[in-house]
């Protein structure tokens, strides 16, 4: 099914996120996670592409067996910064092998690896030029990152907003935001895309917090905002671990719950392949999906 169908069928769409294992590691440990994440119920799952794209194959193998084994709707992410449009259409055909109809079109990260060759000529640039050979195909239903504080490679938040709006004239079918920890930024976003005409379903990206050093780098990396109270989390419980987790996903599902009360057509929850998490966080949602979607 395509996901922007989903989004027809209910009122808050719930998803997760997951990556795949290192190339020196089972996949049996995903599968494990998977295994776990089932319960959960979500209306679909997305699989990042690795670092660089290294674990593509894996990720369409793992795509394959949330969408044909455990019969639960995938996301399949696709970068295209350092990919020729021969593996662009090679990454495609499999795809559809595998059944699976849905693609979340980025750009991806720039290589870390200075030595790194990209294609001469840089064949994609943008995720825009991506969306647009995807759309073309006529097969996928098409997904795209936004970002709620604005992009951090992008000058202005005006521009930002404006770039999101031409890939979604070119064939996006709805979006996921970056990980955000205030709502109000995520409403003020809202607002913006509705004076910019962006009417696609919006899903917001919710990270829950369980490491201090992480999700200070993650911040940094992608110029997240963390409020005051969040902040006070991490001081008081950097050093206890059990603490932090416990007041991370407390905070995670304070936010969820305002969210859905606000009315957000969807939940994307990066799990972080921490299935325990996960699953308590929308385990005390129980009542709020039976209401949302009766």
């Amino acid at each position: 099914m395509k996901i922007k169908d989903i989004y027809e069928m209910k009122k808050t769409v719930i998803s997760l996120e997951i990556f795949p294992p290192k190339w020196d590691s089972p996949i049996e440990t995903v599968l494990k996670t998977l295994d776990e994440l089932k319960d959960i119920s979500p209306d679909f799952i997305s699989v990042t592409y690795g670092a660089g794209g290294k674990a593509k194959d894996r990720t369409i193998e793992i795509a394959s067996k949330i969408k044909n084994e455990y019969n639960i709707e995938s996301l399949a992410h696709l970068t295209c910064i350092s990919a020729t449009k021969k593996q662009i259409g090679e990454c495609l055909d499999e795809l559809r092998s595998h059944n699976i109809e849905n693609i979340l079109a980025m750009r991806g990260d720039i290589p870390e690896d200075p030595d790194f060759e990209f294609p001469e000529p840089l064949q994609y640039k943008y995720a825009a030029d991506l969306i647009r050979e995807v759309k073309a195909e006529g097969y996928f239903c098409i997904g795209a990152a936004c970002y709620p504080e604005g992009h951090v490679e992008c000058e202005s938040k005006i521009k930002d907003v404006k770039y999101l709006r031409d890939k979604v004239s070119m064939g996006v079918d709805f979006l996921i935001t970056q990980l955000f920890f205030d709502n109000e930024l995520f409403f003020r976003f809202m607002e913006e895309l509705d004076l910019a005409g962006i009417t696609v379903p919006v899903s917001a990206g919710i990270m829950p917090v369980l490491n201090k050093n992480q999700i200070e780098r993650m911040t940094k990396l992608s110029g997240c905002h963390l409020p005051n109270k969040m902040k006070r989390i991490l001081e008081r419980y950097e050093h206890n671990p059990a603490a932090l987790k416990e007041a991370g996903e407390a905070y995670a599902i304070e936010q969820v719950i305002d969210l859905i009360t606000w009315g957000v057509r969807g939940i994307h929850l990066y799990t972080m392949n921490k299935p325990d998490t996960a699953k308590r966080i929308i385990g005390n949602l129980l009542n709020i999906r039976k209401l949302q979607n009766s």
